[in-house]
């Protein structure tokens, strides 16, 4: 059985008892979370396409942490004008287990 649940504005295809990086959501560590805006719902029989979402559907997570990704540097130059820039980029995340859908 799969999802495709809508966090934070990004699509996310989730199975049970699996982890899972979202963008950063206003919760505490260990608090029970649900996310109401399931688009899609696939047991091993039927698929259940929502016409924005699927009524009755939702995804019970745990929230574990909140942490920061990995660096992504980003670097400009132009060659003639001895222009040179580098900046740095960590994105804030949340690490969640989805515990079940319902």
């Amino acid at each position: 059985m799969f999802a495709v649940v809508d966090i934070a504005g990004q699509q996310f295809k989730v199975t049970e008892n699996t982890k899972y990086y979202v963008p950063r959501l206003e919760a505490d560590p260990d608090t029970e979370i649900v996310f109401d805006n399931v688009l899609l719902l696939n047991d091993d029989k039927t698929t259940q396409i929502g016409t924005p979402s699927v009524k009755g559907a939702k995804v019970h997570a745990k929230v574990l942490e909140h942490l920061k990704d990995d660096k992504v540097v980003v670097f400009k130059k132009k060659r003639i004008i001895s222009y040179k820039r580098t900046r740095g980029h960590r994105q804030f995340l949340t690490r969640i287990e989805v515990t079940k859908i319902a």
